[in-house]
């Protein structure tokens, strides 16, 4: 587990990739030909994400692009660091109680721990700087009978393989080391993230690659439908030595203990986090829109439908 006085010192030299105020929805996925991507996605989450159960989060949930993939779930969390995405998922699905949109910072995770039946985080790994301590934080809010869902970039893919091999790429997709190909843009070679999967003590269970076929010009003389029976016929015999862009790891957290379920109602709100300054359980509902942190005072509040952790109030 992260010390405090770690933890602290990481919010100030740890960066962080800001979405806020950007069109991602619109730019990167509403009409850019990355339907196959989604639809791939999907199925791997309905392959390797229990349906059903208690509290699901999802890390970097973004405008809640996946959101429809966790309704069986009693309560939803949405965390993202950019309120501008959380504010579109706010719009699409504030109107059901069972989700919970929170932002915050993922090296400091405003999540009380063990209280997630399972947790999802897609998309995200790429822009992390330091994968330990995210794990860390994610194995620290998941209990014994906890799944986890993660997905990385995969450096050593085809594509990158065949760029070094005829030269248009210095560096090499063999290199166990993680490559920052643009600012915050990070690959990983399968056997490195597999090694900081068990230094988080995160079990791997299952690996799984993923989006064999993103390729313009297959995408666009092939079906989504039959883009994704073939990608669907290579995932599991792919993560035995993942070559696709995209790799998806299931993973628990052994002996951890199990936490008492936290009530899903507005008075047990309080029981979902940790103060991400002091890290510390000890939140007091005040009013409704209002956490007081009994510990170091803090304060964070709920503004437009979401419970905002980056700034404490005054």
């Amino acid at each position: 587990m992260v010390s405090a006085d770690k933890a602290q010192a990481n919010k100030s030299i740890t960066p962080v990739i800001d979405y806020e105020g950007s069109q991602y929805k619109a730019n990167f996925w509403e009409g850019q030909g990355r339907d196959y991507e989604d639809a791939t996605e999907r199925v791997i989450l309905r392959q390797l994400l229990p349906v059903q159960g208690g509290r699901v989060a999802e890390i970097g949930a973004g405008f809640g692009r996946l959101a429809n993939m966790y309704l069986g779930y009693e309560q939803i969390i949405l965390f993202d660091y950019s309120r501008t995405l959380l504010q579109d998922a706010v719009a699409h699905w504030g109107h059901d109680a069972r989700f919970v949109f929170v932002a915050g910072n993922i090296y400091h995770l405003p999540l009380a721990a063990g209280i997630l039946d399972s947790l999802v985080m897609v998309r995200v790994m790429h822009h992390l700087a330091d994968v330990p301590l995210a794990l860390q934080q994610i194995r620290r809010v998941l209990h014994r009978h906890s799944v986890a869902v993660l997905e990385y970039a995969n450096k050593r893919n085809l594509k990158a393989l065949l760029r070094w091999w005829v030269g248009r790429q210095s560096w090499s997709p063999l290199d166990a080391t993680p490559v920052e190909f643009v600012k915050l843009n990070f690959d990983f070679h399968p056997a490195w993230m597999q090694a900081r999967l068990v230094d988080a003590q995160l079990r791997l269970r299952q690996q799984m690659a993923v989006s064999h076929f993103r390729w313009s010009l297959l995408k666009k003389y092939v079906s989504v439908s039959k883009l994704v029976a073939a990608d669907r016929l290579l995932y599991g015999v792919g993560g035995r030595y993942p070559l696709s862009p995209s790799v998806f790891v299931q993973v628990d957290a052994p002996g951890i203990g199990v936490r008492s379920p936290v009530a899903t109602d507005a008075a047990g709100i309080a029981g979902l986090f940790c103060c991400p300054n002091c890290r510390q359980e000890a939140f007091q509902l005040v009013g409704t829109e209002q956490l007081l942190c009994e510990n170091c005072g803090k304060k964070y509040s709920r503004q437009a439908g979401i419970w905002d952790f980056k700034a404490a109030v005054n």
